[in-house]
């Protein structure tokens, strides 16, 4: 358990420890699990610094309103939680330093924060939570960044496929758009996990966010650019993941959304495409495409129709006047001659 300084007082820190490792206990995904630390780490060293606080007992409403308020004013990342991520969370690493951050994700870190506040008071470590009286934020989601058809061939045309590296993210992006699977799982895939001759990718229950097992497909081209990319991946390094870095170790999340920013700055593409928008825009166009909801639900990896359903909200009055004049009913009734 937490060590204790004293009879009454327990420290964040040790506190913290504990309730990662009740995390990992209840088999919480591994990134989940990061997020949570990440979160926490970032308000302890506010409430550190600002307030010389240490103690879980001396924490009050008033300063996790005010770490709120901080945050949403000073933007993602304004406070680095350790030294240890100075680097990756430095002005110049992170593209989204600083930037303003949207209330879906301060509602994310209400929420981290409510529960581990929560947990204090399950595990006796607090007799009440000072978050009790703090509501989760309320938001409403916004469409997503379309890429359009031409945005996306020169992201392509202007990567150097000579290079280990932009060979590699050429064939990341493409993935992406092609399969709808996210960013974290496309990078902890092994080669095992791909059938190529199937047109196959496993996604197993261990690195989907759903904690389920799910299978999704890809096209004819994306075969054989797999293909193609599995030759030249061993002949230069030999490793069981699908994608690694140019000395064969795992490839980041982070690594691969900095370069994402530097090769849409070459392009000149003066719009925010991350890994996510391309998810997003696999949604929409399997919709446009005359897709269900259903199947779309399955391959994306949610865990109801109803979370999938918020990707209807990316499609504009134009998109939905095109989706209807494909599928309108009296028409369909007097091209067959109903």
């Amino acid at each position: 358990m937490a060590r204790t300084l004293n009879k009454k007082k327990h420290e964040l820190l040790d506190i913290l420890d504990d309730f990662m490792t009740d995390c990992k206990y209840r088999d919480l995904r591994r990134t989940s699990i990061r997020l949570y630390e990440r979160s926490l780490r970032l308000l302890f060293k506010f409430l550190e610094d600002d307030y010389k606080l240490i103690y879980v007992e001396d924490v009050k409403e008033e300063h996790i309103r005010n770490y709120i308020k901080f945050t949403k004013e000073r933007g993602k990342y304004s406070y680095v939680s350790n030294d240890n991520n100075l680097d990756i969370n430095s002005p110049q690493n992170r593209g989204d330093f600083g930037q303003p951050i949207s209330l879906c994700t301060l509602d994310s870190y209400v929420g981290t924060i409510k529960m581990f506040f929560n947990w204090c008071v399950d595990n006796k470590y607090l007799k009440q939570n000072p978050t009790n009286k703090i509501k989760r934020i309320k938001f409403s989601r916004n469409p997503k960044q379309e890429v359009t058809i031409d945005e996306f061939n020169k992201l392509l045309q202007n990567l150097d496929l000579t290079l280990f590296s932009e060979y590699r993210d050429y064939v990341i992006i493409q993935l992406l758009l092609d399969t709808g699977m996210r960013i974290g799982e496309c990078l902890e895939l092994k080669e095992n996990d791909v059938d190529i001759r199937n047109k196959t990718i496993f996604i197993s229950a261990e690195i989907a966010k759903g904690r389920k097992d799910r299978y999704v497909f890809f096209s004819n081209i994306m075969q054989r650019t797999l293909e193609k990319w599995l030759i030249y991946k061993d002949r230069y390094v030999g490793s069981e993941y699908l994608f690694v870095t140019n000395r064969g170790g795992q490839y980041k999340i982070h690594s691969f959304e900095k370069h994402m920013r530097n090769y849409l700055k070459r392009a000149k593409i003066d719009k925010k495409i991350t890994p996510h928008t391309l998810r997003n825009n696999f949604a929409k166009r399997f919709l446009m495409s005359g897709g269900d909801i259903y199947t779309l639900s399955k391959l994306l990896g949610h865990s109801s129709v109803r979370v999938t359903e918020q990707a209807y909200l990316d499609l504009t009055t134009s998109d939905i006047r095109k989706n209807y004049l494909k599928f309108s009913p009296l028409e369909n009734m007097k091209k067959k001659n109903w």
